[in-house]
């Protein structure tokens, strides 16, 4: 007998299913196949093929000898606590007590399900940008919750105001905001997030901020990334997540935190300890080595992602393509239309044959019935080494026969 409890019925709401009840693969893993059958350079997924800070891969080998490997304290170690809120301290002049406003997850993933599980009941609405990271519909869908969607369009990818406004209701529980955005790349401006806090006072939601690519732009001046907890009115209904994975290139330690009030954060850990408890020992005592690094180690990180996307930026636009430039983060979105295909899906299928390189199409990130505006657009991964980028840029230009 096929069991149909509510979190299985929210877990099938949150995915496709094959005609025998089992998963379909994701997008990601269909394109992540095509690319070994193929041997193709696959800029599929968002993950680097560089080790990050050799101060940070030393601490966690030296934590393992040292034998910090057994379950670290249930909120995370306290050197870990600290080091985030000085962080936070540090970046954005932030007070943080690490004692009582710090959770240490298992990821920014397991912090984004643990904060949407704790704070969000069957029946209520959480707003999401669209296109969204493929884990928030799942996780929203599982905690019984309504997902509402305001578009980011081309070419900008900024929300219209009006639109953001009426999105929320007196059924807005939470608004989730993903800044540097993935898939787009776009910083969101101060303005549009002062927007999100204005109807988050009045509509009494909570904002969860997704910042992974925090340190990750690539022009500061131009569209520097503010914290949401910053502005006046966010600090007492913020929870703001980020990790490690994406800044210092170690998204396989899964070593991730939350800052909040209080009371959120005792109620988020209250649904964290059935999750995974605890995680990463040895892993956690090296982050807290590399929220420490020079400020000059942040810049040299980001400029060498902003250096890779220039490479590859350079081979789409060779190619054809029409290329819109992210203001941060691991993706750049390019336009397949000016090489006459208006839908990326196929064309994505086509790509490994054809070139040699993997692609996810930007459809993938949103819903089915609001595909029509991104339906030409593909998301290519540029946290690859310089050699595999122009690799992949090489490739890319028999497309226009260059």
């Amino acid at each position: 007998m096929r069991h149909t409890g509510p979190w299985l019925r929210a877990a099938e709401g949150a995915m496709l299913l094959g005609p025998d009840g089992v998963p379909a693969p994701t997008v990601f893993a269909e394109m992540s196949a095509l690319a070994a059958s193929t041997g193709s350079v696959n800029l599929g997924q968002g993950f680097p093929d560089e080790d990050g800070p050799a101060e940070v891969l030393d601490a966690a080998v030296q934590a393992i000898r040292d034998g910090v490997n057994q379950y670290p304290p249930g909120r995370g170690t306290a050197d870990l606590r600290l080091a985030i809120a000085e962080h936070q301290r540090h970046w954005y002049g932030l007070e943080v007590d690490p004692d009582q406003e710090v959770l240490v997850t298992a990821g920014a993933t397991e912090a984004l399900a643990a904060t949407l599980l704790a704070l969000v009941e069957p029946g209520d609405e959480v707003i999401t940008f669209e296109p969204f990271y493929d884990a928030y519909g799942a996780l929203i869908r599982l905690a019984g919750a309504t997902h509402v969607t305001v578009p980011l369009t081309a070419p900008d990818f900024l929300p219209d105001e009006s639109t953001l406004r009426a999105a929320f209701s007196d059924r807005t529980r939470a608004v989730l905001v993903n800044t540097p955005h993935n898939p787009t790349g776009r910083v969101l401006p101060t303005e549009v997030l002062r927007i999100v806090v204005e109807l988050a006072e009045r509509h009494d939601a909570v904002i969860i901020t997704d910042e992974v690519y925090e340190h990750l732009t690539f022009d500061t001046a131009l569209a520097p990334h503010v914290p949401v907890a910053t502005l006046p009115g966010a600090r007492e209904r913020t929870v703001t997540v980020s990790s490690a994975g994406k800044t210092f290139s170690t998204t396989g330690w899964k070593i991730g935190w939350l800052t909040a009030p209080p009371a959120l954060v005792i109620a988020i850990t209250t649904v964290k300890q059935y999750l995974t408890f605890v995680n990463g020992a040895p892993f956690q005592p090296a982050v807290a080595v590399g929220l420490r690094l020079p400020d000059t180690v942040f810049a040299g990180i980001a400029a060498d992602l902003a250096a890779k996307h220039d490479v590859l930026a350079a081979g789409l636009t060779a190619a054809g393509f029409g290329v819109h430039r992210p203001d941060g983060g691991y993706f750049v979105i390019a336009d397949t239309a000016p090489l006459g295909y208006e839908d990326a899906r196929p064309f994505c299928l086509e790509l490994p044959h054809t070139a040699g390189v993997v692609g996810v199409p930007v459809s993938a990130f949103v819903r089915p019935d609001h595909a029509a505006g991104y339906r030409s657009l593909v998301r290519f991964a540029f946290c690859k080494r310089r050699s595999v980028l122009e690799d992949a840029a090489a490739r890319l230009a028999t497309l226009s026969g260059a």
